[in-house]
């Protein structure tokens, strides 16, 4: 075990620097960061005395390796923008951004579970129609056209929820969480079931997919011939085997509810890493974008491996198959 951990690890760091080098490469020559530091009035030495404390006079390789040393050490340097630490930004922005994707994954695996294993155990009922009805709608809509119509319906409309921000935050040292606080509750309701709703709707879907395959194998059978009651063939040997790879497309999907959620964050001005994101597209902020994409990648890679270790406590057959390849 330990050394399939550390040969994952050794595997990521050529993704890492891949990622790193697209990144940086795709944004350094978007835009003019200097003009937009220095606004329309200025001159020709203040430019060049900015471009040399950027470090924006030195070739690009000079730049890139300086960036990936720096970033090694969790440094990404100052914000064009804000002319403040890029990890500063992000550290005070993670938290909402983090709570935010849990919620919404939490949201999608307690009801996205349930709904998958009731309409794969019960497939011609009125409550599955209804379930698989409901499924299409959240596949089919766009993220942002979802937040919109529930920001017309609860807040507009009934008043019930805001459209916007994030409520009330506690600070608990370097993380700033809402969860303590009766409107960062509420602020949370409308962003997380926007973000969440796709993924919803696929893993209802894709369980009641494997319900219906497991359903159909011999073991099943077996299970039945040999008299264990429903509940046991359901849950303890059908669900069971059904759940390798849902728990690959729910790592897969975390880490996209992370990259993603740049639209809901957008639609509800969540003040999270996603709208510091889109923030910094508009000013050619090179540090805060490529930072942004290598913690996305890193977020990424992380999950893989938490995954792979998760499919030898749901799956004996690969921690057998992988003694004897051992041996």
């Amino acid at each position: 075990m330990f050394a399939f951990v550390i040969n994952r690890i050794l595997q990521a760091i050529p993704v890492m620097l891949t990622v790193a080098l697209i990144s940086f490469a795709m944004f350094a020559y978007v835009g003019d960061p200097v003009a937009i530091m220095l606004g329309q009035d200025f001159t020709e030495a203040q430019r060049d005395a900015l471009v040399r404390d950027l470090g924006l006079d030195q070739p690009f390789w000079v730049q890139f390796w300086e960036f990936v040393t720096n970033a090694a050490q969790g440094q990404f340097g100052l914000s064009y923008r804000l002319s403040r630490p890029v990890a500063e930004l992000i550290s005070e922005r993670a938290p909402a951004t983090l709570e935010l994707a849990f919620c919404a994954a939490a949201l999608a695996l307690v009801v996205g579970v349930p709904m998958g294993v009731y309409t794969g155990l019960y497939r011609h009922s009125w409550l599955s129609r209804f379930f698989l009805t409901f499924s299409l709608i959240g596949v089919s809509l766009p993220t942002f056209l979802i937040g919109i119509l529930l920001i017309l319906f609860f807040a507009v409309q009934l008043g019930w929820l805001p459209s916007f921000g994030r409520g009330d935050t506690v600070q608990l040292g370097w993380w700033s969480t809402g969860f303590l606080t009766w409107s960062g509750v509420k602020a949370l309701i409308l962003p997380a079931i926007t973000l969440g709703l796709f993924q919803l709707t696929l893993i209802m879907r894709l369980v009641r997919a494997e319900m219906l395959e497991v359903l159909r194998t011999d073991y099943i059978k077996f299970a039945r011939a040999r008299g264990l009651p429903n509940r046991a063939v359901h849950f303890g040997h059908a669900l069971k085997n059904t759940m390798v790879p849902v728990i690959t497309i729910v790592g897969l999907q975390l880490g996209a509810i992370i990259a993603f959620a740049i639209v809901t964050e957008t639609v509800f001005q969540w003040p999270g890493m996603g709208l510091l994101f889109i923030q910094s597209v508009g000013a050619a902020d090179i540090p805060v974008m490529s930072a942004y994409l290598m913690l996305i990648a890193l977020v990424f890679v992380s999950i893989n491996l938490i995954v792979d270790l998760l499919y030898y406590a749901v799956d004996p057959r690969l921690r057998i198959g992988r003694g004897q390849g051992g041996h």
